[in-house]
């Protein structure tokens, strides 16, 4: 049950087509289903607008599996993040209903019913090729949410030009999600241009002085640039989702 059924659920109580004992009745469900090796918590996505996620690094096949089912069950989308090809394709063997996808190493269903959508677009902008991988978990979950998504791919500071050459659709955004590993300076640029807010995700993309995406992290931390906030290295799914919370506020 997501935000929109439950108030459909309240309308069929106020206009007497539902008896308020039917209604009970429906909301007595758990809020989580347990499943033995996991709680499955179906009622977040009337928190949070969006249901569990499954961290799919550390689980078996088995695991992911069957958590993938029981939030398909009650009608929610499913979204894995990092699967591996291998572990992709068990899975699938056993739930081909999921979709893989290579490029950011992750599995998705889609909900019964399509989400709310968004109130404007969610731009994602990433500074390199080898920031790609961490972009689209970013892109996959703002579309899983609901958000229209645009994409700037492979404009780095070290060619400030290419990014101007997007400016049309830079000023489009009702958020931002800005991917960056090496010195991670392209958030502060971005931030600096725009009026809307930019969530900035460090890459553990670099050199040996990055430190696996350390040297990123603080410098987005340390940004002088006012509006940008920060998730952890590596985490698309984490900017993506912040990205598009701020997308359906509008």
């Amino acid at each position: 049950m997501n935000s929109d059924s439950l108030k459909q659920l309240l309308e069929q109580v106020a206009a007497g087509s539902l008896e308020p004992e039917q209604a009970m009745q429906r909301l007595k469900k758990l809020p989580y289903e347990d499943l033995g090796f996991a709680r499955v918590d179906h009622h977040r996505v009337l928190r949070r607008g969006f249901p569990e996620v499954i961290f799919g690094q550390g689980k078996t096949p088995e695991q992911i599996t069957a958590i993938s089912r029981a939030l398909h069950a009650q009608g929610a989308a499913v979204l894995v993040t990092r699967v591996d090809r291998a572990k992709a394709e068990t899975v699938l063997s056993e739930y081909p209903e999921l979709a893989y996808h290579p490029d950011c190493a992750c599995l998705s269903q889609l909900a019964a019913e399509p989400p709310r959508p968004g109130k404007g677009t969610v731009v994602v902008i990433a500074a390199g090729t080898s920031d790609l991988p961490v972009a689209q978990e970013a892109v996959l979950t703002a579309e899983l949410m609901g958000s229209k998504v645009e994409t700037v791919y492979d404009v780095g500071v070290s060619g400030l030009h290419r990014l101007a050459s997007a400016a049309e659709v830079l000023m489009q955004a009702s958020a931002y999600v800005v991917v960056a590993g090496m010195e991670g300076a392209l958030p502060s640029v971005v931030a600096g241009l725009v009026d809307k807010p930019v969530v900035a995700v460090p890459t553990s993309v670099g050199y040996g002085t990055s430190f696996g995406g350390l040297a990123a992290l603080l410098g987005m931390l340390n940004s002088c640039a006012p509006g940008l906030s920060v998730v952890n290295i590596d985490n698309g799914f984490g900017g993506g989702y912040l990205a598009g919370l701020i997308d359906h506020l509008g």
